[in-house]
């Protein structure tokens, strides 16, 4: 990967210059981190290992939860380490790589959390023809098409961001790389770059968050109809995932939607998505649901080497 111009590094601004405050960033976010690996892990390990493996809506759910961990390990562990640098340095190289590595399990997430949405309508609108529709294949293909869908669009972002002229000066006024703080580097024009990337991330996000409202204002017309147990059961498994893609596709939306420009808010809005969201997942889909705190009992007890999980 080579640079046409003559800047190697950049310098990462981070999200604050006080020591006090980098020093309580460190210690924040270093137990955030911790805390994102053990949670996903757990919720990955506990459904591999059980049978709810086999239902779709806790097969995608295992699946975001993988794509948390790697996503926010593209980000938060340089974070960590920068806040107790005096100088935040990152290679030309590392920025692309760290830029495409974002994007690509940032746009696998979304695209799984639209295919989830799908399995909520298709559980609850469609109840009966469920387990033809949810096949393992269709499940599979559903995986496969975000993980492609993730590279068609990391891949585009990483194409607009190598061909930008950086002639200095070389800090991002970020704590990782993206292409909006790249362009403010860029001695050139960049209006139609600028365009491209609102139409390559900003209007993928919000198609997104306009299928899933559509979804659900379909799924909440359909229960209407349910009795009140029922009614119960089915809002309360699509409020967790409604509450996981308000967590991660707003603050994306914030970002991307509007004209290329940075903003000093932008940081704090991409701590929700990079490193808040993949903290809570876990947490979201697990405390409300009986079934995944009963898999995650039934793990701790063979890993305790005990039979009782009452």
């Amino acid at each position: 990967m080579q640079n046409r111009n003559n800047i190697t590094e950049f310098i990462l601004l981070g999200l604050s210059q006080k020591k006090e405050i980098e020093i309580f960033c460190f210690l924040l976010f270093l137990l955030c981190y911790i805390a994102i690996l053990i949670g996903n892990l757990l919720v990955m390990i506990s459904i591999t290992c059980s049978q709810l493996i086999n239902h779709p809506m806790y097969f995608f759910l295992s699946f975001l939860s993988l794509a948390d961990v790697c996503y926010t390990t593209t980000v938060t562990p340089k974070l960590i380490i920068d806040l107790l640098e005096e100088k935040k340095v990152i290679s030309y190289n590392g920025c692309m790589t760290q830029l495409f590595t974002m994007h690509f399990f940032g746009g696998i997430e979304v695209f799984i959390l639209t295919g989830m949405a799908y399995d909520r309508y298709v559980a609850i609108c469609k109840p009966l023809h469920y387990t033809l529709i949810m096949s393992r294949w269709k499940c599979d293909a559903v995986i496969a098409a975000s993980c492609f869908g993730g590279f068609l669009h990391s891949f585009g972002q990483f194409l607009l961001a190598i061909v930008l002229p950086c002639c200095g000066p070389n800090e991002i006024d970020h704590f990782f790389c993206d292409v909006h703080p790249l362009l403010k580097l860029a001695c050139t024009d960049t209006s139609r770059i600028g365009l491209l990337v609102v139409a390559s991330s900003g209007l993928m996000g919000l198609v997104t968050f306009v299928v899933l409202l559509v979804s659900y204002a379909v799924i909440l017309c359909t229960v209407r109809s349910y009795s009140a147990e029922s009614r119960h059961k089915a809002l309360s498994t699509c409020s967790s995932h409604i509450a996981v893609v308000v967590l991660f596709v707003a603050p994306l939306l914030f970002i991307y939607i509007r004209p290329a420009t940075t903003l000093p808010e932008d940081k704090v809005f991409a701590l929700f998505y990079s490193v808040i969201a993949p903290l809570l997942n876990p947490l979201i889909y697990t405390l409300r649901n009986m079934e995944m705190k009963t898999a995650i009992r039934k793990l701790w007890c063979h890993v305790m080497g005990s039979k009782d999980i009452n």
